[in-house]
């Protein structure tokens, strides 16, 4: 992507950064009444981080994630991911972006109810243009690091929630991105699918992959490398 070179912010490069945010900020109106969502975060994450985001209802975890994510672009400020300053990045280049350098994982799964949990995560590459037998062997190879290598056929309605939610993992994992991002990813299971699901965030991470949790759960934010938080738009502390 050529044109993106353009973006790169030269003169403050660290290649043990993976996402950057300067003086991030975001308004929404309310009428004529504006809201403040985000007021003037910077953040730094380095690659291979597990961090969690906690804060209040309201306080912007979801507004910033949407941002870094590229779901919506800031009223102000910058987001560096790779290097590359995506809040710079034309409207055309976003999709493709965002499947190279992010995957999602819901709270809700966001699955796909008529495909298998081998289709709901090959079809995560096929927007991508990778060829059908590779596809195939990637949902594969993802879905049996998961545990899921005997319910490769099974359709969500046939899994348990932490299967869905392992099957959403997978699926975020599909195009291998640069960064993880999930929304509250144990907020619709039991006690023991949390800590499942937890453990498989860590062992990503290990493994090199960065993982970034916005969460309400103070257990799987204690289980992060670090926490941010952020209280009415404004980061508030960095407690790890």
């Amino acid at each position: 992507m050529n044109d993106m070179k353009d973006a790169r912010d030269i003169s403050d490069m660290n290649e043990d950064i993976i996402l950057k945010t300067r003086d991030l900020k975001k308004t929404y109106m309310q009428g004529k009444i504006p809201v403040h969502a985000l007021r003037g975060v910077d953040i730094d994450i380095k690659r291979s981080e597990l961090v969690s985001i906690v804060g209040p209802s309201g306080s912007g975890k979801s507004t910033m994630l949407s941002i870094i994510g590229m779901l919506e672009k800031p009223t102000q400020g910058k987001v560096f991911i790779d290097n590359i300053e995506v809040t710079k990045a034309k409207n055309k280049d976003i999709p493709k972006l965002r499947r190279e350098k992010i995957g999602f994982v819901f709270q809700h799964f966001n699955l796909l109810s008529a495909l298998s949990a081998l289709g709901n995560v090959e079809i995560a590459m096929r927007f991508a243009r990778v060829p059908k037998q590779e596809r195939i062997t990637r949902a594969k190879e993802v879905l049996t690091e998961m545990g899921l290598g005997d319910r490769l056929k099974h359709k969500p309605s046939e899994l348990s929630g932490g299967e869905q939610q392992r099957v959403s993992i997978a699926r975020a994992l599909a195009n291998k991105p640069a960064i993880i991002l999930a929304d509250e990813p144990t907020g619709e299971v039991d006690t023991k699918t949390r800590e499942l699901i937890t453990n498989i965030l860590q062992r990503l991470s290990g493994n090199g992959q960065t993982v970034i949790i916005v969460t309400h759960d103070p257990w799987v934010a204690e289980r992060t490398n670090r926490i941010i938080k952020l209280v009415d738009g404004k980061l508030d502390d960095l407690l790890k």
